[in-house]
């Protein structure tokens, strides 16, 4: 007996898995996180409140949000030596600088191997404050100018906006960046998160799966 394969091109028709973290119907123009409509999230959340709903299944309280909140502001650190990359590639194409200094932090922050849970979500953490301030940083080194230091008072979308043109946003400018984060946020099973789920299913650190998103 001849058995007929069927050859999926990429993922189209193909369902892989089921997630309770995000929904997508196009059709009926919805995207839901954790159950929670996006429009809803968009007007009333911040991104840090979006952030650890995405991570912890739930909306924080004061006290887990302003935890929260304190672990972002104390990842807005990047090593010397990914600011020397980073100068070694100022005329690179941004999205192959963050690549390459995400793949370096692998290699410098202590503990970047540690694939236990914990590991991953503050790994996820960090890498959450450091990519907007490689993203800056490189916009600054290949326009002459010197990095601008994070600001421990400014939202994880104003202190952006901070670093990348070097003067304080209006509080509309800081709200837009909020609520463009909070839209991007997650998006299901694009190509970028695949890549990275496939990356983690090797056992690989969450720096060489961000890696293979970035790529």
């Amino acid at each position: 007996m001849t058995e007929t394969v069927k050859i999926n091109r990429g993922l189209k028709g193909v369902y892989f898995e089921r997630s309770g973290i995000s929904d997508i119907d196009g059709r009926a123009g919805m995207l839901t996180y954790r159950g929670y409509s996006i429009h809803d999230l968009a007007t009333h959340a911040t991104f840090e409140e979006v952030c650890y709903l995405l991570v912890h299944g739930e909306l924080p309280d004061a006290a887990q949000l302003a935890a929260f909140d304190a672990a972002l502001k104390a990842g807005r650190v990047l090593p010397g030596a990914v600011h020397d990359i980073i100068r070694a590639c100022a005329h690179g194409h941004p999205m192959d600088v963050l690549r390459t200094a995400v793949s370096a932090l692998a290699a410098l922050e202590p503990d970047s191997q540690d694939a236990s849970e914990a590991g991953f979500i503050r790994n996820g953490i960090r890498l959450t404050a450091q990519v907007p301030m490689i993203i800056a940083a490189h916009e600054a080194i290949r326009n002459g100018r010197a990095p601008v230091d994070p600001d421990p008072a400014l939202s994880h979308a104003a202190n952006w906006l901070w670093m990348l043109k070097g003067e304080k946003p209006s509080a509309d400018a800081a709200r837009l960046a909020d609520v463009d984060f909070i839209l991007h946020a997650e998006h299901g099973s694009n190509a970028s998160s695949f890549a990275a789920r496939v990356t983690v299913g090797t056992e690989a650190n969450l720096h060489g799966a961000m890696v293979s998103a970035l790529s």
